[in-house]
């Protein structure tokens, strides 16, 4: 049996997401933009609601809800404020990570406050010379007795100037690639440690930027699951954070494409609505299709992966697709608005710029193209 419903607790959750974010969220959604701030009150107000620790264990203080429960929220919080869905999507990553292999130290210390909306926790994997390639990884955490020094740089990392602790990856071995490579819990306040913010032209208020590790020294209860496999062990949460990234989108989407429909029944032309011209309605039309069927194969990953069985493709699909078909949707209905799509009165440039930035973040197309490839043809196959 094939059922493609929601459960009565799940509608009922989309219906108060859905009431918050029309409410808390979508009136304030370019005010964080323009001023480059965090709203950390609205953060606090989220965690309030559950919203940041979904996939936290209930023993910590999250409500430990499915997967697919976790995209309704990615999809209905990104159609109020983009930004705050890193609410749902980081949260459930670093949730994942620090559930499954940080030690019970760890997971007391920072899994409450990470529900509970008080902490945010980043993740720190890219560097200026290794983003997708693990292999280029150049930080590295030397072992000095019950201890580990970092030295290193890390680039575009989401939070990195609003954060309290990242997961940082580091070299610990001398193997090629991701083997060799470990995950440590560094909190932001340690000696050794400095941030800077980029003037990037989208996501404006997750403060991306770069880290700078100077012999930060963290105890070795810091490392996350074994030394030298941290790489491989936090792998499979990609594949979550990765579909929730696409239902991000395509709900940002989603409320541009409702906007536009209200625009044209309004605005006239010649004498008639706009939604009168077939050039206007058959790309309304077209985008609408094509989202609807990225995001139901967002929702198949999200089952898959509560179901237990492998979902890696579905996982890159969504991340290739999602953010893709969510741009020309949004690009496609500022032009339908006009020029006053095109100011800054209205919210749609700001999705435009803040959705573009998810077509790098966690993988670019190429990047899900070669997983697909790899799991389609085999591993013998892959250019690496």
């Amino acid at each position: 049996m094939v059922d493609f419903s929601f459960t009565g607790e799940q509608e009922e959750l989309r219906r108060v997401l859905k009431d918050f974010s029309r409410s808390e969220l979508l009136p304030y959604y370019t005010r964080w933009d323009r001023q480059g701030t965090f709203p950390w009150e609205t953060w606090k107000k989220m965690g309030s609601l559950g919203i940041t620790g979904l996939r936290v264990p209930a023993e910590y203080g999250g409500s430990e809800v499915d997967c697919v429960t976790a995209g309704i929220a990615a999809e209905e919080i990104g159609r109020g404020d983009f930004n705050m869905t890193y609410a749902v999507m980081l949260n459930a990553l670093i949730a994942e990570i620090l559930a499954k292999h940080a030690s019970e130290e760890l997971k007391r210390d920072w899994l409450p406050p990470l529900a509970s909306g008080d902490k945010i926790i980043g993740i720190a994997i890219t560097e200026p010379g290794a983003g997708s390639d693990a292999a280029g990884m150049r930080t590295k955490a030397e072992r000095r007795g019950d201890a580990y020094l970092i030295s290193g740089e890390k680039s575009g990392i989401s939070m990195a100037t609003v954060a309290d602790a990242f997961i940082v990856f580091a070299r610990t071995g001398a193997e090629p690639g991701a083997r060799g490579v470990s995950a440590f819990l560094v909190p932001a306040d340690l000696p050794g440690v400095e941030r800077s913010r980029y003037e990037d032209m989208g996501n404006v208020p997750i403060g991306r930027g770069s880290l700078y590790f100077d012999k930060v020294e963290i105890p070795a209860a810091s490392l996350i699951g074994e030394e030298n496999h941290g790489f491989y062990q936090v792998m499979n949460g990609f594949d979550l954070s990765r579909i929730l990234i696409g239902l991000q989108c395509l709900g940002a989407a989603r409320q541009t494409l409702e906007e536009t429909i209200d625009h044209v029944k309004t605005r006239h032309a010649f004498g008639q609505p706009l939604a009168k011209f077939e050039g206007v309605t058959f790309p309304i039309v077209t985008h609408f299709t094509q989202m609807e069927l990225v995001r139901w194969q967002c929702y198949r990953g999200l089952w898959l992966r509560d179901q237990g069985k492998p979902h890696t493709t579905e996982a890159a699909m969504c991340k290739w697709l999602g953010p893709k078909v969510a741009e020309e949707t949004i690009h496609q209905c500022l032009l339908l608005n006009g020029h006053y799509g095109y100011t800054k009165e209205m919210p749609i440039e700001q999705r435009l710029r803040d959705v573009i930035g998810l077509e790098i973040g966690d993988g670019t197309a190429q990047i899900q193209q070669i997983v697909i490839a790899r799991e389609l043809l085999g591993k013998e196959f892959r250019p690496y």
